[in-house]
């Protein structure tokens, strides 16, 4: 469930609400949207969720609100702004997201990102022709007016963003918006913060750990019509990135390399795999001009007008699923297959166990017991 029907909120109280209800220990993006259309609004559902954890046999405290007021202060005080589903300079394209982030800590005066933006992204080692080759493509997208989003690593991704500097990047962070890694790239931190934009959906003062960049790519990817890999090896986080976007329905395309690199297999295996050949800005910029002026496609997914009327039936599909439910994953297809639920109801229901701690999500989106 994507974020783009989530309206804007009406009042300092939903926008604080908004955020807690963010920050709460198992909401992810996917329960925050999932909320948000059940209750109408972020109050509500802090309101509601004890008492929907408590009847599914679980417990839910939200995050004090003196954290939260913190995170607000650090955030202002290094200069930046939250910005929230629902919100009009929310970026289009990474509100059609599944599982997209429900606030982004921006910073610098870039303008919102468009629907006319490419990522860059690859090798942290890069070569010397791999960071020339992200240069010119950045610089040549950049002219052609696409905004040129990467993420701050060395190699590639801050060649991509030096190139675009005077014409528009995004740098996303893993961590905090004001957590700048490496610690080498402090310089071009300072110079995004000035001329572009640094984007962040971790809580403002948080340190990245290893486990941030993986989410932290979906966000790249997401903001982005294509995304373009230089050099990467079979097992790096670009070719995370490049997954990602192809489970977004966006475009991947990828520069071929020398077989003798190391640096050049990813790539590779990524056109073998069906990925758009990158040689020259042209390549990418002739394969997405049919996109140009396009609408983005309606979200798909059952969105009952009015969500309150199923309330009981929420309740009763919860007591349902467990029983379906074992220490054996079983996939969400298989579970709404089997209890014969509407979509909502049953996802609704998945969601409220999920936060109670009854249930848990492993890889390929099955549930077990918890």
């Amino acid at each position: 469930m994507s974020f783009d029907r989530i309206a804007a909120a009406d009042s300092d109280a939903e926008r604080f609400a908004r955020l807690r209800l963010a920050r709460s220990q198992r909401v992810g993006p996917v329960h925050f949207a999932q909320l948000m259309v059940r209750f109408g609004g972020a109050v509500r559902a802090l309101e509601a969720l004890p008492h929907l954890a408590g009847r599914s046999g679980g417990t839910f405290t939200a995050p004090p609100a003196e954290r939260v007021e913190a995170e607000i202060r650090t955030g202002e005080a290094a200069g930046a702004r939250l910005v929230m589903a629902g919100d009009a300079d929310y970026p289009v394209l990474l509100a059609q997201v599944d599982a997209a982030p429900p606030v982004l800590w921006t910073l610098g005066p870039g303008l919102p990102v468009s629907r006319k933006a490419v990522a860059i992204v690859g090798a942290r080692n890069a070569s010397a022709a791999g960071q020339s080759m992200a240069g010119t493509l950045a610089r040549d997208l950049s002219a052609a007016g696409f905004v040129v989003v990467s993420g701050m690593a060395r190699g590639i991704d801050a060649r991509a963003h030096e190139a675009a500097l005077k014409t528009g990047t995004v740098a996303v962070l893993g961590g905090g918006i004001d957590d700048i890694y490496p610690p080498e790239n402090a310089g071009l931190y300072r110079q995004l913060s000035e001329q572009g934009l640094i984007v962040s959906e971790s809580p403002a003062g948080y340190r990245a750990q290893a486990r941030d960049f993986p989410r932290r790519n979906r966000i790249i990817s997401g903001l982005s019509l294509a995304t373009v890999v230089v050099e990467a090896e079979l097992r790096s986080g670009s070719l995370i990135t490049a997954r990602l976007a192809n489970e977004q329905n966006r475009e991947v395309f990828a520069v071929p390399g020398s077989p003798l690199d190391p640096r050049a297999k990813g790539c590779n295996d990524l056109l073998r795999g069906g990925a758009h050949i990158c040689e020259s800005a042209e390549d990418i910029i002739r394969e997405l001009q049919s996109q140009f002026g396009l609408s983005i496609p309606p979200t798909t997914g059952e969105i009952p007008p009015e969500p309150r009327r199923f309330e009981d039936d929420i309740g009763q599909a919860g007591r349902t699923l467990l029983k379906l439910i074992s220490p054996v994953p079983t996939s969400r297809d298989e579970l709404l297959r089997l209890s014969g639920l509407p979509p909502f109801v049953a996802l609704s229901a998945l969601s409220e166990l999920e936060i109670a701690g009854r249930i848990a999500a492993v890889d390929g989106g099955a549930y077990v017991m918890a």
